[in-house]
């Protein structure tokens, strides 16, 4: 026995020593990583403000204070005001269901919940022209009641809604698998509601998670665009999103206009990876 730890021990001492003597691997593809990351990330980032700013400060602020402008932003928070905390809902109701509760159907449930990640947003965008066009399946029942859906509002939030479905699940399933539902089964034998199981006991082991699937969930409707494109109707000042209206600008060569309001876009996504490393690192600590 004295042998075989010995023979461990010269093999953990083989390993360390292979790992500390191979400084000419790790150094290059450390080199490698951080420059890929300048090259195509860092980079692109850097490049947007130096357009952005290209004509200076006033032309700057008239792009993103023009009303084509601000009507998107606004339409852009609006989507966004509406599809996270529905999806944070479902996400709780379907990952409570799927790891707390055996039921018959679990694994479509589960399969149907990753379906967005698996079709394209142009796609799903098609799916809705199908349902709601003129000539589609709800068609006439919307017509006839002076219901619109697609070209409209409601429409960009149902294809945001359905491209970021998984976002919350998928962060909190896996989460609440590996809790287990020990402390939720004693909670409920001491007389606790499941209301009252959930906010007192569930929820303060999921919050952090949840905080994480809530923010992928609002970068991916911030910035939306296949599926949004084809059921807005790219309408000015009323159904483009921030996507739509940069899109448009560089369509019609107003780079620096285009550029100033990718920049607001990229202040959002710095934000949330600023947030996401914040939860992350949180995450570690309670762990």
């Amino acid at each position: 026995m004295a042998k075989q730890s010995q023979v461990q021990l010269v093999s953990k001492n083989g390993s360390k020593r292979t790992t500390d003597a191979q400084p000419r691997v790790r150094i290059p593809l450390i080199a490698i990583a951080l420059g890929f990351l300048l090259l195509f990330l860092v980079l692109p980032l850097v490049a947007i403000f130096i357009k952005a700013f290209e004509k200076g400060a006033g032309v700057y602020v008239a792009a993103i204070t023009d009303p084509d402008a601000l009507s998107a932003i606004k339409l852009t928070l609006l989507v966004a005001i509406l599809t996270v905390p529905l999806n944070a809902i479902f996400g709780i109701a379907a990952a409570w269901a799927i790891t707390k509760f055996e039921f018959k159907g679990k694994s479509l449930l589960i399969t149907l919940i990753d379906l967005p990640f698996a079709i394209s947003p142009v796609i799903a965008g098609l799916v809705f022209v199908l349902l709601f066009s003129a000539h589609g399946l709800f068609g006439e029942f919307l017509f006839a009641n002076d219901i619109k859906i697609l070209f409209a509002v409601p429409g960009i939030v149902l294809a945001t809604l359905f491209v970021t479905f998984p976002f919350v699940a998928r962060e909190l399933i896996p989460l609440m698998q590996a809790q287990g539902t020990a402390e939720e089964e004693a909670s409920l034998t001491l007389g606790a509601g499941g209301f009252k199981t959930f906010l007192h006991v569930t929820l303060p082991n999921i919050k952090w998670g949840l905080l994480y699937g809530v923010i992928l969930c609002n970068a991916r409707a911030v910035g939306e665009f296949g599926a949004v494109s084809i059921v807005s109707g790219h309408i000015r000042g009323l159904t483009n999103t921030m996507p739509l209206h940069i899109e448009i600008l560089y369509n019609e060569y107003q780079f620096s206009a285009a550029f100033a309001v990718a920049s607001l876009m990229s202040i959002l996504a710095i934000i949330t990876l600023v947030l996401k490393n914040f939860i992350e690192w949180k995450t570690s600590q309670q762990g």
